[in-house]
């Protein structure tokens, strides 16, 4: 049993890796794109970002470890994490292999609440489906956590960088109309080497964002995993190499997530960013719209600020989608036309595919392993 734990952390930091380099573009496909960094300077500034903000926080950790799959009517073994996080990581390569930027989150809880079904005995109520509070936010369950974040977030971004978009044309185009000094700094020489550097902020506080919502959801089921083992007693006899492994008192008694836990799945994401996302950055950075620096400063500020206040509230929302939305929020703000719906459409269909498709692949794992005695 030991073993199948230790897997489940391997399984997990697998994922964090392959997130780390499925949703690199999400942070510097816009800046990329705008030649401000070459490849390699916006993957540095992402991976040291995306470290900064895994260590930032723990609130979507806790979402993912107890507020998506109810442990009274299912087992939460180590066989149905390895299948949930089996499914969202083939999901996660099969996108990847397409160029597609599907959501890296949503693959990893479509693949918890497939993979919890399927032990259940496709017993519905394994999946926490709602638990409402007032203020909304602070509820539980897949609606308020998941699927209203998932409609919800990405209109937030598209929203805010329309009209951060359109207050910047408005400014340069007072500056232009003043016809004194500041209408030298509204010609586009000008504009583009300023919003050159602030980009370079943007880029990294969409990296920093990403740290802090995306790691933390890999965080969330190694605790999981691991206070579960806890529970069982499988961990009872660990070496004295593998006493980390015991869940912390805090951890067991408030759903904290353990420093060790923090900073290996902060590292390995980091790693995986470092090793690129090329096809997707040119779907993100090249397909969507035609960028220019201020477009991506833009596009940036404006996801980086949906992700943070999402992470705030432990809202586990999509990089992918936020980015995606903030950047054809932008380009509507250029002109309608600016976009190309096509790739939208393709976009659209990965991220309504990305739930069911990940616990559909969970689901069948899971009820493979049960049919041949395994879980």
């Amino acid at each position: 049993m030991l073993t199948l734990v230790l897997m489940v952390v391997l399984f997990a930091l697998v994922f964090e890796y392959i997130n780390g380099f499925h949703d690199t573009a999400n942070s510097i496909a816009t800046v990329v794109a705008t030649k401000v960094l070459s490849p390699m300077q916006a993957i540095a500034l992402a991976a040291s970002m995306n470290l900064l903000g895994a260590l930032a926080g723990t609130a979507v950790a806790k979402t993912i470890a107890s507020g998506l799959i109810d442990a009274q009517v299912v087992e939460v073994t180590s066989q149905v994490l390895i299948c949930a996080l089996s499914g969202g990581i083939i999901w996660n390569l099969i996108t990847w292999y397409f160029g597609l930027p599907s959501s890296s989150s949503h693959a990893l809880i479509g693949g918890l609440c497939g993979a919890a079904l399927g032990a259940a005995g496709t017993d519905w109520n394994a999946i926490i489906w709602v638990e409402s509070a007032q203020p909304w936010w602070k509820g539980a369950g897949l609606l308020w956590k998941v699927l209203v974040p998932m409609i919800t977030s990405p209109v937030m971004g598209f929203l805010m960088g329309f009209a951060m978009m359109g207050l910047l044309f408005a400014i340069i185009a007072g500056m232009a109309a003043s016809g004194g000094p500041l209408a030298r700094l509204a010609r586009p020489r000008w504009v583009n080497s300023f919003f050159g550097k602030a980009q370079i902020a943007s880029a990294g506080y969409m990296g920093f964002a990403h740290g802090l919502n995306d790691a933390q959801k890999t965080m969330g089921i190694i605790a999981l995993a691991l206070v579960s083992a806890e529970a069982t007693g499988t961990l009872s006899d660990l070496p004295a190499w593998l006493a980390f492994l015991h869940p912390s008192e805090e951890a067991l008694t408030e759903g904290d997530i353990d420093t060790w836990i923090k900073f290996t799945c902060a590292i390995v994401m980091a790693a995986g960013t470092a090793a690129g996302g090329w096809r997707i950055i040119k779907t993100l950075g090249h397909k969507l719209v035609k960028l220019h620096p201020i477009h991506g400063f833009a596009a940036e500020a404006s996801a980086a600020s949906v992700i943070t206040l999402a992470s705030s509230l432990g809202i586990p929302v999509s990089t992918t989608h936020n980015i995606s939305a903030a950047i054809m929020g932008v380009g509507t703000a250029k002109r309608l036309n600016a976009i190309k719906w096509g790739v939208v459409e393709r976009m659209i269909w990965a991220w309504i595919l990305t739930i069911p498709a990940a616990g559909g692949i969970a689901y069948l794992m899971i009820n493979t392993l049960r049919s041949l005695g395994w879980a």
